[in-house]
Order: C-alpha cells, then sequence, then structure tokens
C-alpha cells in the first residue's frame, strides 16, 4: 500500500505541510496519491537514527548482512504486479522493461549478499615484522542515496548504490526521485519488512519524499551524512559534488553523470556491414526512448561516399522507428529544447526525424551531422541531448578524429566498429578513448551494461566525479569504504578475519 509517507527508519511519518503527487506521461494525468514531503526535523532524526544504527551494523557479520540483503530482494519480489502496474504508471515504461529492471535490482542485491558471506572483499593485509601490521577495508558511515529519473528500481531505493553501501555496512537514507516515489515508497516497504524480519538496527534505512532540491541539499550537508551516491545530470552532479566541498568536513560524492559515448565507425567497417550497423545502431538510439547514460549520443567517421551513405540511412532508419513516450514533460521538453539547441549550431544538418505527429510527451528520434572542424570549434555541440538523438561527425582525416577523441569531455563510453585489418592501426585510437572513457566497446553498442565484476561504469569527469570508480558490479562496494591499519595489536583485540 503506497501512503505517501516518508520511512524514517521503522516508522512511517508526515509532518510537513508540503505534498506533490507523481505523473503518468502516457495519459499526461496526475496519479492519485498525494506524497508529503520531509520536514528538517524529519531529515534530522534519519541521519540520526542511520547515524546511530551504523555503530552496530558495520559490526554485523557479513553473513547476517547477507541474510538481510536476500531478504530485501525476497520482499521486492513479494511485491508481485504491484510494482510493476506502479512502475508503469509513474513512467510510460512498458511491462517488460519493469519486469527486466526489477530483475536486475534483485540480483543486484543477491550479488552483493553472495561477496560479502566472507570477508575477502575487505582485501584483509598482514605485514611487516611479527605480523605488525594489518589492513582492511572498514566502512565510512551514513550514506545519502539519490534515486535516479531513468531508473526507478536498479538506481533507486533498492539500486546499485544502495545495495553496494548496506552491502559495505553503511546504513543508507534514501532521497526519492518525485517522478517516482510511489515506485520508490513500495520498495522502501520492502526493504523495512526485510530489516524487521532480519533484526537489522532501526535506521539502517529511510526514504524521504521530495519534489524540490531542498531535502537533498540538507542531507549533503548534514554532518553525520559520510558519502553520497547520485545518479542524473551534470548539473545536478556538480552542485552535490560541491556542496559536499564547502563542508566544514568534506565528504565523498560518487556521482555518475553525463555522456555522449562516442561511437567511431571504420571505412573497412562500412564496406563490410553499413547496412547492418545502421541498423543496429538505430535500435540502440532509441531504444528505452534513448533514455539511458549509455546512449550512442556521437558517432565519428572519415568523410567518403559510403560514410555518407552510412548517415543517411542511419537517419532514415532512426526516423523510421515508432515514437515513444518519455519518462515525463520535463524530460520532454529538456529533450525537444537540447536537440534544438545543437541542430541549431552553425554548419550543423538534420540528417532525418521521425515526422508522424506523435502523442503528448513522445520523443521524435533525431540524427544530426556536422563536420569534424565545426565540431572541435564548437563546445556546444559536445553537449549531451538526453533522448533519441545522435551526432555524426565527419571528419577530414584520421588525425582530425583523434584530435575530436583527445578534446572530448571525459564520458562512460567509447565504441570501435572495424574489422580485423584495421587491428594493425587501432593501437593510437585506443590509447586516445582509454584516457577519455570508463570502458570500450569493440564492435557491440554502449546500451547495456552488465552487473558483473570486470564491469566499469564511470568514467574521467563529467562522466563521473570520480574515475577511480565504478558505479555497476561487485567493485561498486569500494566506494563507500576506506582503509584502515591496527599496528601492534594483540590478536585478542582485532578482528577475526584479520587474525
Amino acid at each position: 500500500m503506497i501512503t505517501g509517507k516518508n520511512y524514517i527508519g521503522n516508522a512511517l511519518s508526515a509532518k510537513g505541510e508540503m505534498t506533490y503527487q507523481t505523473l503518468n506521461p502516457k495519459l499526461n494525468v496526475a496519479n492519485a496519491t498525494s506524497f508529503t514531503e520531509a520536514t528538517s526535523e524529519e531529515i534530522d532524526l534519519a541521519v540520526a537514527l542511520a547515524y546511530q544504527a551504523f555503530d552496530t551494523y558495520q559490526h554485523i557479520s557479513g553473513e547476517k548482512r547477507a541474510a538481510f540483503m536476500h531478504a530485501i530482494a525476497d520482499e521486492i519480489e513479494a511485491l508481485g504486479d504491484t510494482l510493476v502496474t506502479t512502475y508503469m504508471s509513474e513512467t510510460g515504461l512498458p511491462e517488460g522493461r519493469a519486469k527486466g529492471e526489477r530483475g536486475r535490482t534483485l540480483g543486484q542485491l543477491r550479488m552483493f549478499a553472495d561477496l560479502i558471506k566472507t570477508e575477502d572483499w575487505r582485501n584483509p593485509t598482514i605485514s611487516g615484522e611479527a605480523n605488525e601490521l594489518r589492513q582492511y577495508l572498514m566502512p565510512l558511515g551514513p550514506v545519502v542515496v539519490f534515486g535516479a529519473s531513468n531508473f526507478p528500481l536498479a538506481y533507486s531505493t533498492a539500486g546499485g548504490d544502495t545495495a553496494s553501501a548496506l552491502a559495505a555496512g553503511c546504513p543508507v537514507i534514501v532521497k526519492s526521485h518525485p517522478m517516482h516515489a510511489g515506485t520508490g515508497e513500495l520498495v522502501a516497504s520492502a526493504i523495512q519488512k526485510a530489516v524487521q524480519k532480519t533484526g537489522m538496527p532501526h535506521g539502517v534505512f529511510s526514504n524521504l519524499n521530495s519534489a524540490g532540491i531542498e531535502v537533498g541539499v540538507q542531507l549533503v550537508k548534514h554532518p553525520m551524512v559520510k558519502a553520497v551516491g547520485f545518479t542524473g545530470s551534470i548539473r545536478g552532479g556538480r552542485a552535490l559534488y560541491d556542496l559536499a566541498s564547502q563542508r566544514e568536513e568534506p565528504i565523498p560524492v560518487f556521482a555518475e553523470m553525463g555522456s555522449i559515448n562516442p561511437v567511431i565507425v571504420t571505412q573497412n567497417a562500412l564496406n563490410a556491414r553499413s547496412e547492418e550497423i545502421a541498423q543496429t545502431y538505430a535500435d540502440s538510439i532509441t531504444l528505452g526512448v534513448g533514455q539511458f547514460c549509455t546512449n550512442p549520443g556521437l558517432i565519428l567517421g572519415i568523410k567518403s561516399p559510403e560514410f555518407t551513405t552510412f548517415t543517411q540511412n542511419l537517419g532514415e532508419k532512426t526516423a523510421a522507428i515508432d515514437a515513444n513516450c518519455m519518462l515525463h514533460p520535463n524530460i520532454h521538453t529538456a529533450y525537444e529544447k537540447n536537440g534544438a539547441a545543437v541542430i541549431s549550431q552553425p554548419d550543423t544538418t538534420v540528417v532525418a526525424m521521425h515526422q508522424d505527429t506523435v502523442q503528448e510527451n513522445y520523443a521524435q528520434a533525431k540524427i544530426g551531422t556536422v563536420s569534424g572542424d565545426a565540431f572541435l570549434k564548437n563546445p556546444k555541440l559536445h553537449q549531451e541531448v538526453f533522448g533519441p538523438f545522435s551526432l555524426v561527425v565527419q571528419c577530414d582525416d584520421t588525425q582530425q578524429l583523434l584530435q575530436i577523441i583527445s578534446q572530448l569531455e571525459g564520458q562512460l563510453t567509447g565504441t570501435i566498429l572495424a574489422e580485423q585489418e584495421d587491428y594493425k592501426d587501432l593501437s593510437p585510437l585506443i590509447e586516445r578513448l582509454q584516457n577519455r572513457v570508463g570502458r570500450i566497446i569493440f564492435n557491440g553498442v554502449p546500451t547495456g551494461v552488465a552487473v558483473v565484476d570486470a564491469m566499469t561504469h564511470g568514467g574521467p569527469y563529467p562522466a563521473s566525479t570520480d574515475s577511480r570508480f565504478t558505479a555497476v558490479g561487485n567493485q561498486a562496494i569500494k566506494r563507500w569504504v576506506r582503509p584502515f591499519s591496527y599496528q601492534g595489536f594483540p590478536e585478542e583485540l582485532l578482528p577475526a578475519f584479520l587474525k
């Protein structure tokens, strides 16, 4: 049952006077439930409870924390169709996407549970004469997680940030995303059932409602908060990063932000499979209405008749795909505004766009093109257009292509589409990309992020605020810990895994 209230530890609370509703973007009407924004008093209480819970939670065995995380997954699964229908009513996304994202969320929780059943993940290390120094990874403390607009499950209330922080031994306070507050509350209720069933401390998890920025600002500035997880825009992530840096005690902000994910296609690849690449990338650009941080927003190649034909073919295939509903009117408005800002730049033209009349909040896919010289001179062409949009850059030669890659802002991914005869010439391109991205895909598409040990979902700024860490996969747990050493301690006083 969705109440519209805040979860302050195990208790429901609605002391505020400010309320808001989520919106069904397909119907363009407000959903029924009113959500009460958290007050300063409720924020302080949630953080104080988390801080108090940390004293106990950080010492709970990995096996018991793993049981807690398995219980969260079980309780989310038990929500059944209610969660799916609520998700769909708040996002406009289809049932298959809802169920797929739910499956990924459950998989992440169970993956981290399996990781922490032993203490090996803490990297216990013993050095020196008579084993004088012993080091391990210890949790930071209470973590604030901001729900993501485009992933109401996998990157939100019980998503990757929450799962990895709880696994590390950190209590979590979620600032629920206002676009899917109902979905968030249902998941929060599942987490609280798991808290009580497994005997976790009161305050190890809270879920706070907020339609604006005030709740988030207060949480980041709170002296008892020790780290922040965020997935969203460059503007939002940078604002949180600056707030956290200005505190008397600065704290880390692990923000995954904007990315246009450059794709480089070689002449040999065009000669071998131009039609196939055009269709594959039309599908990738429009997947999920382009609302992925790994959407291929930039495609680069060397000028040639074949590249011109490919560009036109890509535009036609992209424009032919049915328009779909975006997550929210605000996101649709931003898509139209940002896409128009790019297309209106000098020397930039529209290759093709979806021409059919579309419903309100539905996105018309667009492909633009520009010369390499114009792209180099105009930083406005580098901005992310969140939605089904991609810009094709016609480079004069390989040297100019490499120059463009070197001058790009940090990105989550880069992709190379090439044939075997290209291999001998790819080293300079690979090296340039390595310095600008967190992951290189070869002969594939960037859309789709596998939740596995070797995944890097992060990259140089502004793709993320700290390129040393990933937001996806088991390695994501390392964001919420710090190295700590005991020196000269007797065995009796050491944690069991350091003895």
